[in-house]
């Protein structure tokens, strides 16, 4: 399986995501607002993909693209809360 994590947004929702995008195997949705954040509010992964850092790489095309575009992101989702505060190296996009 293709392990590449897409991006892509429209209007004011975005999403990192693998597999296809309507019905990823993984997915981390974001809600874009009109000052330059992004809240993180939801990720999702399959039960057989768990274990695998899935999530983490979601989170880190995420940031990669808040970085691209000097966006800003609140993680609402727990997962992406708790990577945020373990990880130091995302955290200059931390809100």
């Amino acid at each position: 399986m293709n392990k590449e994590i897409k991006f892509q947004n429209s209007g004011n929702k975005g999403k990192a995501y693998l597999g296809e995008l309507d019905s990823p195997l993984a997915q981390m949705t974001i809600s874009i607002t009109p000052n330059s954040l992004w809240i993180i509010d939801h990720t999702e992964v399959d039960e057989r993909l768990k274990g695998q850092g899935i999530g983490k790489n979601l989170l880190i095309k995420v940031v990669q693209q808040a970085r691209e575009l000097n966006i800003k992101i609140l993680p609402l989702c727990p997962y992406a809360k708790h990577a945020f505060e373990k990880y130091e190296s995302i955290q200059d996009v931390l809100k």
